[in-house]
């Protein structure tokens, strides 16, 4: 038995241990919250319930161009909508593991989007404004993804405060044992809502919850849109949470080099042969408990733990052709962040977090405890990548 099996098996084990606790152990996360609608543009109406769609993207693009200097017309046709945002599917993710969830989001305000529902009947839910709205054109060689931000981006610490009382909010912080705090970018003042949260709701927190010292687990989600001064803020709130928590930052590999170029960390090295020297220093630099960084391939990570820096890396389950991929790194991190829950060390959280990500690519849908267990203690080996 190779050492990925070693691991992966005893990654099952934890979990397997764990299943008496986690619905036990609560959490809270927030802000985002997106209504994803997939569509067809139409091609030839046919008849008034049938269509041929636009086959792809170029075919679109060429409809476009040619109206230059005119007019045209195009029809969208919504086939489905549904649950969207990071927080809300890594959320999602976690309440199907089994956890006591808090939601506190962008979900529909003042009444909550019907798309959250099968989600609400599993979490506790707190909506705090309208959500943003994704409109994914799909066609057979990809989708163009138009989102409208408006309300994410007004979110700030009167919405919150507008939607929820401060006592509720302190009572949500204060009884979770980590928190996660998802889609920074997309969210334009949440850096407000974080920097409140650091002067006047950690400082009137319990020091541990069940005996156990806080957590946060955050990703900013795609921070190249935003300035480097924005993002300089957001890390340096970051680093000034550690006072009250374990805090841990996961980013995708795009993200883990944006962030050492700004904080001027330079990596020697091709980016995917140096992951874990990669987090390492972000996490030294930063003075955080942890950088998780999650290339396609698999993951490595740096923490601190009983005061000794650990590091590993993990070949995660790749598949080439995924039944879904929208989310997968949502999955990354609900994964993850159980691994961190149930107390597994360093390379079976990275296995617990590729683990859940590759179960929700070959599925269409996010693990149970008990499909995460099994998955993990027969995890397949990883496909080639193309």
């Amino acid at each position: 038995m190779n050492q990925r099996t070693q691991i992966a098996r005893a990654t099952a084990e934890g979990l397997r241990s764990f299943m008496d606790q986690i619905d036990q152990t609560p959490v809270m996360l927030g802000f985002d919250g997106f209504v994803d609608s997939i569509i067809d543009v139409v091609d030839q109406r046919i008849t008034a319930d049938q269509y041929t769609a636009m086959p792809t993207i170029d075919t679109y693009g060429q409809r476009i161009s040619a109206a230059a200097g005119k007019s045209a017309n195009f029809e969208l046709v919504t086939k489905l909508r549904k649950l969207g945002g990071n927080g809300p599917i890594m959320a999602n993710a976690m309440s199907r593991a089994g956890f006591n969830v808090t939601y506190v989001g962008a979900l529909g305000y003042p009444i909550m989007d019907p798309v959250f529902k099968e989600f609400a009947e599993r979490a506790e839910v707190h909506t705090i404004s309208e959500p943003g709205f994704t409109d994914a054109l799909e066609f057979d060689d990809g989708k163009l993804m138009i989102g409208k931000l408006q309300y994410l981006n007004a979110i700030n610490v009167e919405t919150l405060r507008n939607a929820i009382s401060d006592e509720l909010f302190f009572d949500i912080v204060n009884r979770s044992l980590l928190i996660g705090m998802i889609n920074w970018t997309m969210c334009a003042q949440i850096h407000k809502v974080w920097q409140y949260m650091l002067d006047e709701i950690y400082p009137k927190c319990d020091e541990t919850v069940a005996g156990r010292k806080r957590m946060i687990f955050i990703d900013l989600t795609d921070p190249a849109k935003r300035p480097d001064e924005d993002l300089k803020d957001a890390l340096r709130i970051c680093s000034d949470l550690t006072k009250y928590t374990d805090l841990t930052l996961g980013l995708n590999l795009a993200e883990a080099i944006q962030v050492s170029e700004v904080l001027g960390i330079d990596v020697p090295g091709e980016p995917l042969d140096t992951v874990v020297e990669r987090a390492t220093a972000i996490r030294e630099k930063m003075n955080i408990a942890g950088v998780v960084v999650h290339p396609r391939q698999g993951a490595g990570g740096a923490i601190l733990e009983d005061g000794e820096v650990k590091t590993a890396y993990f070949e995660g389950p790749f598949v080439s052709n995924p039944k879904l991929s929208t989310g997968a790194g949502d999955n990354f991190n609900a994964g993850y962040a159980l691994g961190m829950l149930a107390g597994l060390p360093l390379e079976q959280r990275l296995c617990c977090g590729t683990g859940t990500s590759g179960f929700y690519v070959r599925n269409a849908k996010s693990p149970t405890l008990k499909d995460l267990s099994d998955f993990c203690n027969n995890l397949p080996e990883p496909e080639n990548a193309e």
